[in-house]
């Protein structure tokens, strides 16, 4: 897949959650980004540091807080652990309103969906994609991801197609979700947005089927797949199954959920912690169809970059 040839774009990194322990993936990637004509601020958040965290609590929601208005493209340098001690303080109104008068492009996941979710809530919507270290910094670049991160970014409409399980399916609803941990985290919270008739999409790494499992149940029980007219499944990596498992894996999870909830459950879709991931912007109006084993899910009514 060759790369899409895009303007130059003003990127403005964060770092609300890990320390980013692969300076050299992360140094890699913003100059990857200057290479292609890109400016790339702030990027002193990469080394910066308090324990296992880029930096103390009020340095890294202060990253949030002071977000420019010059910026296109706003991107986390890493996901990790960290987001979550923000919420009570992030101010994700503010930032909703602000992006309501210039829109910015704000791209990440994994522990960044915590975030994405608070704006979401607040009518915001945010993009599920690459961040800086793992994806730009790849030692290999991703055609695939990078390719889809622009498309997804200046596409008013994009369709993406997949091969999936055989089954018929014609569904439309607001696209949302992400890494499937922290969206469970969120039950019980103010944070988790309540959406009807929604495809939530999840993903995951290092989360054994059993854990998978169990963190839909929650949702389920909760309430909240009820809501949803599908769920479409993304990448579900760093996992190894055992003899014990017994032949108990992910398409196991998926027929369960199948049964216990009436649900259509899509998967397949690179989406995720994967060096191949497509961009889905969340809050997006979206028509997922499978005919046969083919899967395409189109959106639109997101906001794309000038």
């Amino acid at each position: 897949m060759k790369i899409m040839s895009v303007i130059p774009r003003i990127f403005h990194l964060i770092a609300p959650s890990g320390y980013c322990q692969n300076q050299q993936a992360a140094l890699l990637g913003v100059q990857r980004l200057q290479a292609q004509g890109h400016r790339v601020n702030n990027t002193q958040v990469i080394e910066r540091r308090d324990q296992r965290f880029a930096g103390n609590d009020q340095q890294r929601l202060q990253d949030l807080d002071l977000l420019t208005t010059e910026a296109d493209i706003v991107m986390p340098v890493r996901g990790g652990y960290g987001a979550t001690r923000l919420l009570p303080d992030f101010d994700a109104a503010a930032l909703a309103a602000r992006l309501r008068d210039r829109p910015m492009a704000i791209c990440g996941h994994s522990d960044f969906t915590v975030i994405q979710m608070a704006l979401l809530q607040q009518g915001a919507q945010t993009f599920s994609g690459p961040m800086l270290a793992s994806n730009f910094g790849a030692e290999v670049l991703s055609d695939f991801t990078i390719e889809h991160f622009w498309r997804a970014l200046t596409s008013p409409e994009l369709t993406l197609e997949w091969q999936t399980e055989p089954q018929q399916l014609d569904v439309a609803g607001t696209v949302w979700g992400g890494n499937l941990a922290m969206l469970t985290s969120l039950i019980g919270t103010p944070w988790l947005p309540t959406i009807t008739g929604g495809i939530l999409v999840i993903e995951d790494i290092n989360e054994h089927p059993f854990r998978t499992e169990r963190m839909l149940l929650q949702l389920a029980q909760h309430g909240v797949l009820a809501r949803q007219k599908a769920i479409v499944a993304g990448s579900f990596t760093g996992v190894k199954l055992t003899d014990y498992d017994s032949g108990y894996d992910f398409n196991s999870v998926w027929t369960l959920i199948r049964q216990l909830t009436g649900l259509p459950v899509v998967s397949g879709l690179e989406f995720g912690h994967h060096w191949n991931t497509v961009t889905l912007p969340l809050g997006a109006q979206g028509h997922l169809q499978v005919e046969g084993s083919t899967a395409t899910l189109t959106l639109s009514g997101h906001p794309v970059l000038r």
